[in-house]
């Protein structure tokens, strides 16, 4: 978790064949992230290797970049959409020496990729002995061409610290999503999936989708049980609750969850409450007494235990980062 002071620099690597929708989620995202006076929180660079031009998509149009490799090397964060026509090809050591060069003099970013971005950044040996993952379809060949990664086939995002690898396009908006909200809190990270229209929290660890491949019916969804318990978070719910308030046997009701979500109720529950706590964290000074009340974990200690799993820091530390200020208790 890194508070930027000041605008951060992201550089969107294109290459023949990338995909416009993941070109466009990266500029839409950060490019909507703002600060309290309504300044820009990043500044988006397209650039492209060997230098500017015009890159075809895998649509009936091209794009320009307008930037070279010299804007990988002044990026805090570098992020390598897919290009399904060249990534799948990639081997261990087989970039071309120009991108390998680009990506080298990106030594000091954090790098991210979207859906088979992940064949760049494992080509150029930046997964060895790391967790990642790509889009569901391509885990078997990635993982047979890369060995020496240890691929997850079933997550929406991986984060190794300096380096984040992501699953098909939508979950693609999931790690913008999550790197705004490590750089500059829920907060801002929330008012960019407002303005986006897109949820503002799937955790990286939820299923890449779904065993339903078609809407259900709004009577068997679990979805108004769902903004039920958003509102309700600070009750102590249950797993009988919810499902009665779906009008679902407790095994239906689980069973039908994880097929729409994708995580069973109570980890979903745990997820919205450490969402819930975050926003506390960031724009109010209760104690974590109060916030662990609020949020549904009942004590501070529990708040405590759930915040570490799941951000990695206590939340005093989560507060001093975010507001500079002293945790009163």
């Amino acid at each position: 978790m890194a508070m930027s002071s000041g605008t951060h620099n992201v550089a969107v690597l294109v290459r023949d064949g990338v995909l416009p929708m993941e070109l466009g989620l990266v500029h839409q995202l950060f490019g909507g992230a703002r600060g309290p006076s309504g300044e820009r929180l990043y500044e988006v660079r397209t650039c492209a290797v060997p230098g500017p031009g015009m890159i075809r998509t895998d649509a009936d149009f091209p794009i320009g970049a307008p930037h070279g490799p010299e804007a990988l090397a002044e990026a805090d964060t570098v992020v390598v959409p897919a290009s399904h026509e060249q990534d799948e090809s990639l081997t261990p050591g087989g970039l071309p020496t120009p991108l390998a060069r680009a990506l080298d003099s990106a030594a000091h970013a954090r790098l991210a990729s979207i859906c088979t971005g992940a064949f760049v950044l494992a080509a150029a040996g930046l997964l060895d002995g790391r967790r990642a993952t790509t889009h569901w379809l391509s885990t078997d060949l990635f993982a047979r061409t890369f060995p020496s990664v240890t691929v997850d086939p079933d997550v929406l995002y991986v984060d190794e610290g300096r380096i984040l690898t992501s699953a098909g396009e939508a979950a693609g908006v999931d790690l913008c999503l999550h790197l705004i909200r490590e750089d500059h809190g829920a907060a801002v990270a929330a008012d960019v999936a407002r303005r986006t229209v897109v949820p503002p929290h799937r955790e990286g660890g939820q299923a890449q989708y779904v065993q339903r491949p078609v809407p259900v019916r709004e009577s068997t969804s679990t979805g108004a049980a769902r903004a039920w318990a958003e509102d309700h978070l600070h009750d102590p719910l249950t797993l009988g609750e919810l499902a009665a308030r779906a009008s679902m046997s407790v095994r239906t009701f689980n069973r039908r969850f994880r097929q729409e979500t994708g995580l069973t109720p109570m980890q979903w529950l745990t997820q919205r409450r450490v969402d819930r706590a975050r926003e506390l964290l960031e724009s109010t000074d209760h104690t974590v007494d109060r916030i662990a009340t609020e949020a549904g974990f009942g004590t501070g200690a529990s708040l405590r235990q759930h915040f570490v799993l799941g951000v990695g820091v206590s939340p005093g530390a989560y507060r001093r980062t975010f507001r500079g200020v002293r945790d009163p208790g």
